[in-house]
Protein backbone atom coordinates (compact mmCIF):
# COMPACT_ATOMS: atom_id res chain seq x y z
CA UNK A 1 0.00 0.00 0.00
CA UNK A 2 1.39 2.98 -1.18
CA UNK A 3 -0.27 5.65 1.14
CA UNK A 4 -4.13 7.05 2.32
CA UNK A 5 -4.90 10.70 1.53
CA UNK A 6 -7.34 12.95 1.12
CA UNK A 7 -6.76 13.94 -2.29
CA UNK A 8 -6.53 17.36 -4.12
CA UNK A 9 -10.09 18.81 -4.90
CA UNK A 10 -10.98 19.75 -8.24
CA UNK A 11 -9.79 16.47 -10.11
CA UNK A 12 -11.57 14.59 -12.79
CA UNK A 13 -13.08 10.85 -11.76
CA UNK A 14 -12.80 8.07 -14.42
CA UNK A 15 -14.82 5.15 -13.48
CA UNK A 16 -14.85 1.80 -15.04
CA UNK A 17 -16.05 -1.47 -14.30
CA UNK A 18 -14.07 -4.16 -13.53
CA UNK A 19 -15.24 -8.32 -13.18
CA UNK A 20 -14.63 -10.04 -10.39
CA UNK A 21 -15.57 -13.79 -9.26
CA UNK A 22 -18.38 -12.20 -6.66
CA UNK A 23 -19.98 -9.41 -9.55
CA UNK A 24 -18.87 -6.72 -11.01
CA UNK A 25 -17.11 -3.87 -9.09
CA UNK A 26 -16.97 0.18 -10.08
CA UNK A 27 -13.68 0.98 -9.72
CA UNK A 28 -12.64 5.22 -9.26
CA UNK A 29 -9.31 6.89 -9.65
CA UNK A 30 -8.06 10.78 -9.91
CA UNK A 31 -4.46 11.01 -11.57
CA UNK A 32 -3.68 10.51 -6.90
CA UNK A 33 -4.79 7.26 -7.01
CA UNK A 34 -7.85 4.96 -6.18
CA UNK A 35 -11.17 6.35 -4.66
CA UNK A 36 -13.75 4.04 -4.89
CA UNK A 37 -14.14 0.44 -5.68
CA UNK A 38 -17.14 -0.63 -4.74
CA UNK A 39 -19.55 -3.85 -5.63
CA UNK A 40 -22.21 -2.63 -8.26
CA UNK A 41 -24.95 -3.41 -6.91
CA UNK A 42 -24.00 -2.13 -3.03
CA UNK A 43 -27.33 -0.91 -1.69
CA UNK A 44 -25.45 2.47 -1.06
CA UNK A 45 -24.18 2.96 -3.53
CA UNK A 46 -25.27 5.98 -5.32
CA UNK A 47 -25.07 7.67 -1.68
CA UNK A 48 -21.53 6.57 -1.72
CA UNK A 49 -20.54 8.44 -5.05
CA UNK A 50 -22.35 11.53 -4.24
CA UNK A 51 -20.47 11.70 -1.03
CA UNK A 52 -17.09 11.15 -2.89
CA UNK A 53 -18.24 13.60 -5.58
CA UNK A 54 -19.03 16.74 -3.02
CA UNK A 55 -15.79 16.18 -0.41
CA UNK A 56 -13.77 16.15 -3.94
CA UNK A 57 -15.49 19.07 -5.58
CA UNK A 58 -15.16 16.46 -8.55
CA UNK A 59 -17.13 15.05 -11.42
CA UNK A 60 -16.77 11.44 -12.74
CA UNK A 61 -16.45 10.47 -16.42
CA UNK A 62 -16.60 6.62 -17.54
CA UNK A 63 -13.28 6.01 -18.97
CA UNK A 64 -9.83 4.44 -19.17
CA UNK A 65 -7.55 4.94 -17.15
CA UNK A 66 -3.90 3.44 -16.08
CA UNK A 67 -4.94 2.98 -12.47
CA UNK A 68 -8.18 1.22 -13.62
CA UNK A 69 -6.04 -1.16 -15.13
CA UNK A 70 -3.59 -1.86 -12.26
CA UNK A 71 -6.07 -2.21 -10.01
CA UNK A 72 -7.77 -4.64 -11.89
CA UNK A 73 -4.89 -6.77 -12.22
CA UNK A 74 -3.88 -6.22 -8.48
CA UNK A 75 -7.51 -7.97 -7.88
CA UNK A 76 -7.20 -10.44 -10.32
CA UNK A 77 -4.02 -11.79 -8.46
CA UNK A 78 -5.92 -11.66 -4.88
CA UNK A 79 -8.90 -13.46 -6.30
CA UNK A 80 -6.38 -15.85 -7.81
CA UNK A 81 -4.47 -16.27 -4.18
CA UNK A 82 -1.69 -14.73 -5.42
CA UNK A 83 -1.62 -11.35 -3.73
CA UNK A 84 -2.24 -10.46 -0.04
CA UNK A 85 -1.03 -6.89 -0.04
CA UNK A 86 -2.18 -4.22 -2.49
CA UNK A 87 0.07 -1.65 -4.02
CA UNK A 88 -2.08 1.37 -4.98
CA UNK A 89 -2.06 4.79 -3.86
CA UNK A 90 -5.72 5.79 -1.89
CA UNK A 91 -7.27 8.57 -2.10
CA UNK A 92 -9.79 8.64 0.70
CA UNK A 93 -11.36 11.92 1.98
CA UNK A 94 -13.36 11.86 4.70
CA UNK A 95 -12.83 13.26 8.44
CA UNK A 96 -10.46 12.97 10.70
CA UNK A 97 -11.79 10.02 12.91
CA UNK A 98 -13.05 8.49 9.26
CA UNK A 99 -8.79 8.63 8.46
CA UNK A 100 -8.09 7.33 11.64
CA UNK A 101 -10.60 3.99 11.09
CA UNK A 102 -9.79 3.08 7.78
CA UNK A 103 -6.16 3.72 8.21
CA UNK A 104 -6.05 1.15 10.89
CA UNK A 105 -7.87 -0.78 8.29
CA UNK A 106 -5.33 -1.28 5.69
CA UNK A 107 -3.09 -2.22 8.98
CA UNK A 108 -5.31 -5.62 9.53
CA UNK A 109 -3.23 -8.45 7.82
CA UNK A 110 -4.47 -10.53 5.27
CA UNK A 111 -6.43 -13.58 6.50
CA UNK A 112 -6.72 -12.31 10.07
CA UNK A 113 -9.82 -10.49 11.73
CA UNK A 114 -10.70 -8.28 14.32
CA UNK A 115 -13.99 -7.42 15.92
CA UNK A 116 -15.16 -3.47 15.76
CA UNK A 117 -14.61 -3.44 19.39
CA UNK A 118 -11.16 -4.48 18.76
CA UNK A 119 -10.81 -2.04 15.97
CA UNK A 120 -12.21 0.84 18.69
CA UNK A 121 -9.51 -0.45 21.18
CA UNK A 122 -6.68 0.04 18.03
CA UNK A 123 -7.75 3.63 17.46
CA UNK A 124 -7.57 4.41 21.06
CA UNK A 125 -11.17 5.23 21.83
CA UNK A 126 -12.84 1.72 22.69
CA UNK A 127 -16.46 3.53 23.77
CA UNK A 128 -16.32 4.36 19.72
CA UNK A 129 -17.43 1.09 18.44
CA UNK A 130 -20.36 2.44 17.04
CA UNK A 131 -18.47 5.12 15.17
CA UNK A 132 -16.14 2.38 14.05
CA UNK A 133 -18.81 0.55 12.87
CA UNK A 134 -20.53 3.40 11.05
CA UNK A 135 -17.16 4.63 9.23
CA UNK A 136 -16.25 0.95 8.02
CA UNK A 137 -19.44 0.94 6.30
CA UNK A 138 -18.70 4.59 4.87
CA UNK A 139 -15.15 3.20 3.43
CA UNK A 140 -15.77 3.63 -0.62
CA UNK A 141 -12.80 0.83 -1.35
CA UNK A 142 -13.88 -2.48 -0.77
CA UNK A 143 -11.54 -5.41 -0.62
CA UNK A 144 -8.26 -3.23 -0.43
CA UNK A 145 -9.31 -1.18 2.51
CA UNK A 146 -10.20 -4.37 4.35
CA UNK A 147 -13.38 -3.96 6.68
CA UNK A 148 -14.48 -7.25 5.36
CA UNK A 149 -12.07 -8.60 8.07
CA UNK A 150 -14.13 -6.86 10.80
CA UNK A 151 -16.40 -9.24 12.84
CA UNK A 152 -18.40 -9.06 15.55
CA UNK A 153 -17.25 -10.12 19.07
CA UNK A 154 -18.99 -13.33 18.78
CA UNK A 155 -17.02 -14.04 16.07
CA UNK A 156 -20.48 -13.52 13.52
CA UNK A 157 -19.81 -11.85 10.16
CA UNK A 158 -21.75 -8.77 10.06
CA UNK A 159 -22.22 -5.50 8.65
CA UNK A 160 -20.80 -5.31 5.21
CA UNK A 161 -22.18 -2.98 2.48
CA UNK A 162 -21.17 -5.62 -0.46
CA UNK A 163 -23.38 -8.29 1.15
CA UNK A 164 -22.89 -10.94 3.79
CA UNK A 165 -22.21 -13.67 1.76
CA UNK A 166 -19.60 -11.71 0.00
CA UNK A 167 -18.02 -11.05 2.90
CA UNK A 168 -17.94 -14.79 4.30
CA UNK A 169 -16.44 -15.44 0.75
CA UNK A 170 -13.68 -12.95 1.03
CA UNK A 171 -13.02 -14.50 4.62
CA UNK A 172 -12.69 -17.98 3.90
CA UNK A 173 -10.73 -17.11 0.42
CA UNK A 174 -8.14 -15.04 3.12
CA UNK A 175 -8.25 -17.87 5.25
CA UNK A 176 -7.58 -20.85 3.09
CA UNK A 177 -4.84 -18.87 0.90
CA UNK A 178 -2.79 -17.78 3.95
Amino acid sequence: MTGLSPGTKGQLITVNRIPTPLGPMIAGVTDEGLCLLEFTDRKMLETQINVLKKRMGAEMVTGHHSLIDLVSGQLSEYFEGKRKAFEVSLVVPGTAFQQKVWTALVQIPFGITRSYKQQANVIGDINAVRAVARANGENRISIIIPCHRIIGSDGSTVGYGGGIQRKQWLLKHEFENQ
